[in-house]
């Protein structure tokens, strides 16, 4: 039961009742706004913030002033126009891509190379490579075998210790045999229970298995390394921009870096000089391109082809599916039609037997 008189205030984080008489400083409040991100509940105003909702609710104010007894205005709500409630909405589906009016040439028409530009940083990094190396680079690859070299990681997850000697293989590794879980702000591993919300505190999360260390040899470091190059494309009304993020290319060196093109295929070989990762494709494309308008980019951390589109159309997807493109081919229509003509056996009836 409240006393006579008391009034609630309006405070943010306060809620409290008070007397008018004695409000004197000492509301503890939040003079900022609640924000909730990322499974995180907190404060604008501190840097106060938690997971949990009650303890939310129970973080203490940081600020102090007196109590306001003002119910804060609420927004108003946006009005509801009942006039159309009856009106009906057409929809009118989009129209269907129209298809091609250019006759589309065979899959194994001439190939011809694409004209290229090389970045002035990529160059300066070319003449920089040939200055300083003479092309060690594969011989280095070569050297690399299944022997694990000193500083290498235990392929174990949660697993911290590295390779020093052969000692190293009778310290007991200790490891977790679950997978990792990042759900709502949380990290854990689904082997053990312990629940962080900070990563460095979860990747330093000791194993709650034993077992022995499996090391990273140097051929398995290299292919690491030595990541498949990834590819995008996008389109605009007359191009067809296809990205390949491969570091340091050597357009140079055109027996191993490449882009040949007809009007309905596109292949690529790209070698880099460090002895990165190294990149090749052969795709039919889904529409017809004019070869001799479209060129290539080479910078050092991308390759850009810039195809010509022959028609100003949409391309759905970049590529056909070769199985599409074999089914059409005249050979598939003979095995069918030598599969019609075979002679055709009648159904037996063994229910009698």
């Amino acid at each position: 039961m409240t006393s006579k008189g008391s009034l609630l205030c309006y405070n943010r984080g306060c809620g409290q009742r008070f007397d008018p008489e004695d409000n004197d400083n000492v509301c503890l409040h939040h003079p900022g706004a609640p924000f909730f991100h990322d499974a995180y509940k907190g404060w604008s105003c501190c840097k106060k913030k938690c997971t949990d909702f009650t303890e939310f609710l129970n973080i203490k104010g940081c600020s102090r002033s007196a109590h306001n007894s003002e119910k804060p205005i609420e927004p108003e709500k946006p009005e509801v126009d009942k006039s159309k409630a009856r009106e009906i909405i057409e929809y009118k589906a989009p129209e269907p891509l129209k298809p091609s009016t250019l006759l589309r040439p065979p899959f194994n028409s001439p190939l011809i190379k694409l004209k290229y530009s090389i970045s002035a940083s990529l160059q300066q990094e070319l003449e920089k490579s040939k200055t300083t190396d003479n092309s060690p680079q594969a011989a280095m690859n070569n050297s690399f075998s299944d022997s694990v070299r000193v500083g290498a990681c235990c392929k174990n997850g949660g697993c911290q210790q590295t390779y020093q000697n052969e000692s190293s293989n009778d310290s007991p590794c200790l490891f977790h045999a679950g997978v990792p879980i990042f759900h709502e702000g949380l990290k854990y591993w689904t082997c053990c229970t312990r629940r962080t919300t900070d990563f460095q505190a979860f990747l330093n999360q000791e194993g709650c298995s034993t077992g022995t260390h499996v090391w990273k040899t140097e051929k398995e470091e290299l292919i690491k390394k030595s990541a498949q190059c990834r590819q995008d494309w996008m389109q605009t009304g007359t191009h067809v921009i296809v990205n390949i993020y491969c570091k340091k290319p050597d357009p140079t060196n055109e027996t191993l870096t490449y882009v040949e093109v007809n009007p309905v295929r596109l292949r690529v070989k790209i070698h880099s000089f460090t002895g990165g990762p190294s990149y090749n494709s052969d795709i039919e494309l889904r529409g017809i391109i004019d070869t001799v308008n479209s060129s290539v980019i080479y910078t050092p951390s991308k390759v850009e082809i810039k195809l010509k589109k022959a028609e100003p159309m949409s391309w759905n997807k970049l590529e056909v599916p070769r199985q599409e493109s074999l089914a059409a081919q005249p050979g598939a229509v003979q095995k069918e039609d030598k599969e019609e003509n075979m002679p055709k056996v009648d159904v037996l009836d063994l229910s009698d037997l």
